[in-house]
């Protein structure tokens, strides 16, 4: 039997990095492709050089982020099944990729850089890794990157339910309401770049009533074939 690839979307703070790692240990032979945190990674390096988003916004249409990735020296490894991302030979932490100002960042950018180069790579990745394991992808954009994905789900849940989510992630260092705007804006940029937009073989998972990452993760598994 073939290998799968999955493809898990969400919507801002629905859970679907936790959901993507409890997939890991249910899918037999499985590895995970975090493509979002290569995006991750340039604006996390972007904001560590001091460059004004807003500036760059203005000339992001003209900009390949495959390019910038390779100046900026990202690359990115598979680690215990799940993705490493390195700038310039340095591990970056997943607190720092993660973090709400990088978040942010990956919003505003994703929305207006040209992405076909970052496409095609991430392409050739995945059929790569096709071919020895099932590779569960996370990220935006996902039916662009990869239309033969055998799976496409998009994690969805109640606005408050992902707010407090998002403060848990966040141990406390960002006011609720503050985080409240984060996910509204995020989720609005999101809107407009079109990588909520459902397809014929997508499939919506609400997680909002599930209470742990194992309930959220066996919603997704009942619509897997054994």
């Amino acid at each position: 039997m073939s290998n799968i690839v999955i493809g898990i979307e969400g919507l801002v703070g629905a859970g679907k990095t936790a959901i993507c790692r409890e997939l890991l240990n249910q899918i037999p032979n499985s590895i995970l492709l975090q493509g979002g945190n290569l995006y991750r990674a340039v604006a996390y390096s972007l904001l560590q050089s001091g460059i004004n988003i807003e500036e760059l916004k203005q000339n992001m249409q003209q900009v390949d982020i495959k390019s910038v990735m390779e100046k900026l020296k990202i690359e990115f490894k598979i680690e215990n099944r799940d993705t490493v991302v390195y700038v310039d030979g340095k591990k970056i932490e997943e607190e720092d990729l993660q973090s709400a100002s990088s978040s942010l960042a990956v919003s505003e950018i994703s929305k207006v850089a040209n992405n076909q180069n970052l496409y095609v790579f991430g392409r050739q990745v995945i059929d790569q890794l096709k071919k020895q394991f099932n590779v569960i992808v996370s990220g935006r954009d996902l039916m662009h990157i990869y239309p033969n994905l055998d799976y496409h789900f998009l994690i969805t849940a109640s606005l408050e339910e992902r707010i407090r989510r998002k403060g848990i992630q966040y141990k406390g260092k960002m006011l609720e309401e503050d985080i409240k705007q984060n996910i509204i804006k995020r989720d609005e940029l999101q809107e407009k770049a079109g990588f909520y937009k459902q397809y014929e073989k997508t499939m919506m998972i609400d997680v909002t009533n599930c209470k742990t990452v194992e309930d959220s993760a066996n919603e997704v598994l009942k619509h897997i074939k054994s």
